[in-house]
């Protein structure tokens, strides 16, 4: 899977592949050191997990799992029932046999009294079929449900945490969350709860149908059962450990390789390929290691089991044949049915134990990627809500006769900054009113908007807004998807008409270049707008924007890499547009400046112990 991968990427980097193994120096690449010191700590001894931290993760899990509460009580009888039945199948294939070996009729008086015997076997057979079906159903319907609500929860969490806080995490780990975590879930739900539900239930029934009939049996099924599961206790924690390790070396992989991906005409033109390939190659064998581990693990634990399932069926076998033999006492030989019952019983009794242990490392690579989703986002969340998406820090609520948004006396810093870049910023605008915040490169110009959008919480001062005010930003780097711009457009709004679509592409002046394209607006283009200059996109972001129309539009530099002929026209619709909506732009351009009814300018801050003498 790994290596036609390494091709591709051979190929666009204009080599030929290699079959053999690169081993990149950390020293030649800083990239690929911190790939190592990472897999260093991945390989070292895990840290212990509390028994209140399994029991969070597990409760969580079954948070997963209420959408389809339905489905799963219909998995546990179902699963339940097919169980039970084996006490009539192994009773009708235990009195056929001793019937047709014992029986003194002749042949068709035999075969006549067998008749309804088979039949009721064959039934048997076929209802423990259909409820096996059934389960199976049953349960994939409730691992579906599943997966959807731990997408949806991570989905949410993370548009919770708000835009800045994304921006400082790699995309390929986190999209790892909703594919590889996701389905991780798989086993967990169809295998592991199905094989939890049939021990409860399956082997206290068979024991109760065994003991009316071999106490001795029961007390050597009773006996041997216990080692089965402690077993597969001590194992699972190994499990459990392995596959969290598995599972973060295939997020670091994931998101290791969606940004070489991203990045692989830089990576070219600066000589790297060779050096990144060498970094993905030992990056994908590490994750081929840790899934071996796992395996080895897996299959252990199997073999191990295997074992001590079958020594107690042989135990049961011994002693049923050595009191057909008469070493046991002339009182304790059991009868041919008996016997005959009891051990098509034995091996069933152990099977529910053996699925689970074989269950048991889907429960523990369920429990990774919940510690997974806790790690990377920060938490797990209480459950899905209902309802849009409030912003990661909501403003205060102003009077509903205020301005629109007003700030007051704010101090701003941005996430990787040591100190505030804005400090003791007051503004306020109202409906209809076009604010331009000027200054140079690094006076936080950005980080007001940031911060006014609700997404930069300040370290002190407040913002106030009047309620059910709808707000727009517009940055400085739009994200555009692979596809047509008519499609990126109604990303604001699916529903909009063609002659909607068109009106905010004249008002941003998308059309200006759209009408040269061979398709205009149904023009592809590619991801991250690939094909179409920083101006373009930055149209194409702002006709997105006016496809919404919010109350307020925050927009950063949108008449930047423009000439002075399109920025008039784009100023001249903004304005006509905004006519009942307010403006706050941050810009450079002495024209935007001249557009607006005010401005603010704002200077970058010396620190201290920046100040030279």
């Amino acid at each position: 899977m790994v290596r036609p991968a390494l091709i591709q990427i051979n190929a666009a980097l204009g080599r030929a592949p290699e079959h053999r193994r690169w081993r990149a120096s950390a020293a030649y690449n800083p990239i690929n050191a911190q790939i190592a010191e990472e897999s260093l700590h991945t390989d070292a001894a895990p840290a212990a997990v509390s028994p209140e931290s399994r029991r969070r993760r597990a409760a969580w899990l079954a948070e997963l799992a209420v959408p389809a509460r339905r489905s799963r009580r219909v998995a546990a009888a179902t699963v339940s029932l097919a169980g039970w039945l084996l006490i009539a199948q192994a009773w009708l294939i235990a009195w056929l046999l001793a019937r047709a070996f014992t029986g003194q009729h002749r042949a068709a008086a035999l075969a006549s009294e067998l008749a309804p015997a088979l039949a009721a076997l064959v039934g048997v057979l076929l209802a423990r079929l259909l409820l096996a079906a059934w389960s199976q159903m049953a349960a994939g319907a409730v691992a579906d449900a599943a997966k959807r609500s731990l997408r949806q929860r991570v989905y949410r969490q993370l548009m919770a945490h708000g835009p800045l806080w994304l921006r400082q995490r790699r995309s390929g780990e986190l999209g790892e969350l909703l594919l590889a975590h996701g389905e991780s879930l798989d086993g967990y739900f169809t295998g592991f709860l199905q094989a939890r539900t049939e021990v409860v239930t399956v082997p206290l029934a068979l024991l109760v149908a065994v003991t009316c009939l071999q106490p001795v049996v029961a007390l050597i099924l009773l006996g041997t059962a216990p080692l089965i599961p402690l077993f597969m206790m001590l194992v699972g924690w190994g499990a459990e450990a392995a596959g969290r390790h598995q599972l973060q070396a295939l997020a670091r992989m994931g998101g290791h390789f969606a940004d070489r991906l991203k990045g692989l005409g830089l990576l070219r033109l600066y000589g790297r390929g060779e050096a990144e390939l060498a970094g993905i190659e030992e990056a994908a064998e590490g994750v081929r290691e840790r899934s071996l581990k796992v395996l080895r693990i897996a299959f252990l634990s199997s073999t191990v089991l295997e074992f001590f399932a079958s020594l107690s069926v042989a135990m049961v076998a011994l002693y049923l044949g050595l009191g057909y033999l008469g070493m046991l006492g002339p009182h304790v030989a059991p009868t041919l049915f008996a016997g005959l019952f009891c051990l098509l019983l034995a091996p069933e009794f152990y099977a529910p134990l053996r699925r689970l242990a074989a269950h048991y490392h889907d429960r523990a690579n369920a429990l990774a990627a919940v510690a997974e989703v806790e790690r990377l986002v920060a938490g797990l969340d209480a459950g899905v809500k209902e309802g849009p998406l409030e912003p990661a820090r909501p403003a205060e609520v102003a009077e509903q006769r205020g301005p629109l948004l007003e700030a007051q006396a704010l101090w701003l810093r941005p996430g990787l900054a040591p100190r505030d870049v804005v400090r003791d910023l007051s503004l306020r605008i109202e409906a209809g009113g076009r604010l331009a915040l000027l200054g140079p490169s690094g006076s936080g110009k950005s980080t007001v908007l940031e911060a006014l959008a609700g997404w930069l919480p300040p370290t002190q001062g407040r913002i106030l807004r009047r309620p059910g005010l709808r707000v727009g930003y517009a940055g400085q780097r739009p994200y555009l998807f692979h596809g047509s711009i008519a499609d990126n457009l109604r990303l604001a709004a699916p529903q909009a008409s063609e002659q909607r679509l068109r009106a905010v592409a004249e008002a941003a002046q998308v059309m200006r270049f759209a009408a040269r394209l061979p398709q205009g607006l149904d023009t592809v283009i590619g991801e991250r707008g690939f094909g179409l200059s920083g101006g373009e996109a930055r149209r194409i972001a702002l006709a997105r924007l006016l496809l919404r129309e919010p109350d307020l539009l925050l927009l950063d530099e949108p008449t930047a890499f423009l000439d002075p002929d399109t920025e008039a026209d784009l100023l001249d619709s903004l304005g006509g547009f905004a006519r009942e909506r307010a403006v706050i732009v941050a810009t450079h351009s002495e024209a935007v400046r001249r557009w607006a009814d005010a401005s603010v300018i704002l200077q970058p801050l010396v620190a201290a112990d920046e100040v030279r003498p």
